[in-house]
């Protein structure tokens, strides 16, 4: 049995789909089929159910799976081993991150770690918080970072960061207001608003915030609906209107006084980041060494 077919069935599993695993395996999608039909005509049974686009694991399928697994994370671990025997851990991670980690906590993250595994590389891809979940459910990544909770079985929320949500203005905003007073929503309800795309972690707390005090976000004057912090900000900095963003994006930016910074006194803004996997899904041995460096260097305090 070839390692190689075994690591293909394992991607077309996840991914429930050729296409998708060739693209995973920097393979061909000939490739693919020719590898599973192998595997097939080697164990004398049908693995997978082909129904025009749609494929699922027949039982024989399920139980090659599962083993597969094992054989494949026995032999990485192995592998792990020795070179960490030798002092020369090396391999690829593929991350999956909402904006806010991914520019104020993996950076110093990725750094710390290739100080003490200097021959890894990274990938690393930008979603909203809805879809970095979407991706790890469909078994395109083993684990992301998330501003935000969307509930289900099948995952595991461990928090590594806390943050809170600021409002954000125009510099000649209220003149009698500096950096971090406070205000009250209803001093700002009826302004102009610059908010984050559905399916961010940001909106979905803010659109849950507002809801416990019985505001709908789409009873507030939206004129923009952006899918990047930076963009924001400079849009609030012309005066197109006024925003709410993490505190970490903008604390930098302070001493331009491009934008005022301030807190809303009668709703609770804070919120926390996520490292997120799959409950039923094993990381390789490289993999469960980041998770394991991640927990151990998460931020703790706000």
């Amino acid at each position: 049995m070839d390692f190689r077919q075994l690591e293909t069935f394992i991607e077309v599993a996840r991914l429930k789909s050729f296409s998708k695993a060739a693209e995973k395996l920097f393979i061909t999608q000939p490739t693919v089929t020719n590898h599973i039909q192998n595997l097939e005509k080697e164990l004398g049974t049908i693995l997978i159910n082909r129904m025009g686009r749609r494929i699922s694991l027949t039982k024989a399928g399920t139980l090659l799976y599962n083993n597969a697994l094992n054989i494949i994370n026995a032999f990485e671990m192995t592998k792990f081993e020795m070179q960490t025997y030798q002092g020369h851990i090396h391999g690829h991670l593929d991350i999956i991150s909402s904006s806010v980690p991914r520019k104020h906590l993996l950076p110093q993250l990725i750094n710390d770690f290739l100080k003490l595994y200097p021959d890894v590389t990274f990938s690393i891809s930008n979603n909203d918080s809805k879809e970095v979940i979407s991706s790890i459910l469909e078994g395109e990544y083993d684990f992301g970072f998330v501003g935000a909770k969307y509930e289900t079985n099948s995952l595991e929320y461990i928090d590594i960061m806390e943050d809170r949500l600021v409002l954000i203005t125009p510099p000649n905003f209220k003149d009698d207001l500096q950096n971090f007073d406070e205000i009250e929503l209803k001093d700002i309800i009826n302004s102009s608003f610059i908010l984050r795309e559905a399916g961010s972690g940001t909106r979905e707390i803010l659109e849950n915030k507002l809801k416990e005090i019985n505001v709908n976000i789409e009873d507030l004057k939206v004129v923009a609906n952006v899918a990047d912090s930076e963009s924001i900000k400079e849009m609030v900095a012309l005066g197109t209107g006024v925003s709410f963003i993490s505190e970490k994006s903008v604390l930098k930016d302070l001493c331009l006084n491009k934008y005022k910074v301030l807190n809303l006194s009668d709703i609770e803004l804070h919120r926390k980041f996520y490292l997120v996997c799959h409950k039923n899904r094993n990381l390789d041995p490289l993999g469960k060494n980041f998770k394991d460096f991640v927990l151990k260097n998460r931020v703790n305090e706000f």
